[in-house]
């Protein structure tokens, strides 16, 4: 079981930048692969990008390629979302989560924060 909760949302200008981090719980957190997804009003959830266990390889949306960057503290359980050149295209709610290595389905779940860009 990994209880996941997000921080850092909030309010932006256009061409602003925001970190957002992903806090898990439990011993294991290294065994998961971490994704980040975000969910505008009336759209559908969209991949923003994922990091594999171990944190050699991450991938990227392509609305995002170029301006965010995920990384991740194993030592502190913690995975980062680095948003840069933030358009309020970008404007939505920005969850985290996790799924075991060699599976494909994400199963655990933040409860999301909040990112408003202003133009």
């Amino acid at each position: 079981q990994v209880q996941l909760m997000e921080s850092g949302g909030g309010f932006v200008q256009a061409r602003g930048s925001l970190r957002l981090s992903c806090a898990a719980s439990g011993r294991t957190f290294s065994i998961y692969n971490m994704g980040w997804f975000r969910q505008a009003p009336g759209k559908e959830r969209e991949f923003v990008g994922g990091i594999t266990a171990s944190g050699g390889i991450t991938h990227y949306g392509d609305s995002v390629k170029g301006r965010f960057t995920i990384s991740r503290d194993n030592a502190k359980n913690t995975v980062y979302l680095q948003m840069t050149s933030l358009k309020p295209e970008d404007t939505a709610v920005y969850y985290c989560a996790a799924r075991r290595k060699y599976t494909a389905d994400y199963t655990y779940w933040g409860q999301g924060t909040q990112v408003t860009v202003s133009s």
